[in-house]
């Protein structure tokens, strides 16, 4: 029986024997790889709308709006580019609930175990603004939802919200679930993402996003951080500038 000093040094020897030196070469000036070349982030950049079209990205943009109104400090949904980070998602996996188990059966269960449906965020997204779109129409005169007044806009989102008004081939609250779990992430997530436009939600709470470290200011309660926060991007003033 060997001991477990003996064993260890026996492996060391092995391995250093069977490890051939021959394809050695030596680095100079750069190295021949890399740095994760295969992981780069992708940035959303503002352009066209990618999933919604024309109408339903008017309504959407009044909707995150609603959600987030603007005040005289913050910019609300829509200028924090809520609208654009969920046209993004819808496009993307996310819209299609890729990754997730999608054969059935489908079973009604409680809230706790999350979505039961069929039904993908993009299908629930286009069909949800659909209804909105004629609820509101055949209620407000042929107005659509972004025509309304800002009151007007806020009895329909808390009617939907109440379960009172049935949608066809998709659920109502189901959908005004979706709009409150979104709308905060596009306000919130990185502005890679296409939301949180100039990162106005991390200035409003004082989150210092990805910077190195920060630990100094985390028991400091009640005190604003005053450094600017930092993306997955990075800041300017970090990326060097080629001659």
């Amino acid at each position: 029986m060997l001991d477990r000093r003996t064993f260890l040094a026996a492996s060391a020897l092995w391995l250093a024997s069977s490890t051939s030196l021959t394809h050695a070469s030596e680095i100079r000036e750069h190295m021949p790889w890399s740095p994760f070349p295969s992981s780069e982030p992708h940035i959303e950049r503002p352009g066209p709308w990618k999933f919604f079209t024309a109408d339903e990205a008017r309504a959407m943009e009044a909707i995150v709006d609603r959600i987030i109104p603007p005040d005289r400090e913050t910019p609300g949904g829509k200028d924090a580019g809520c609208a654009v980070f969920i046209d993004r998602q819808l496009k993307g996996p996310y819209g299609a609930s890729s990754g997730l188990y999608k054969l059935g059966p489908y079973v009604k269960g409680i809230k706790q175990q999350g979505s039961q449906s069929p039904v993908t965020p993009a299908e629930l997204y286009r069909k949800g603004l659909a209804n909105l779109d004629r609820i509101c129409k055949v209620n407000n005169g042929g107005k659509g939802f972004a025509d309304l007044s800002a009151d007007e806009q806020d009895s329909v989102l808390k009617t939907i919200e109440s379960g009172t008004v049935e949608f066809e081939d998709v659920d109502a609250q189901g959908f005004f679930d979706a709009l409150l779990k979104d709308v905060p992430e596009g306000f919130f997530s990185d502005p890679i993402h296409g939301g949180n436009r100039d990162m106005v939600g991390w200035k409003m709470i004082g989150f210092p996003g990805i910077r190195y470290d920060y630990r100094d200011w985390i028991g400091r309660h009640n005190e604003r951080y005053p450094y600017p926060p930092v993306s997955i991007m990075g800041r300017a003033d970090w990326t060097p500038h080629k001659a």
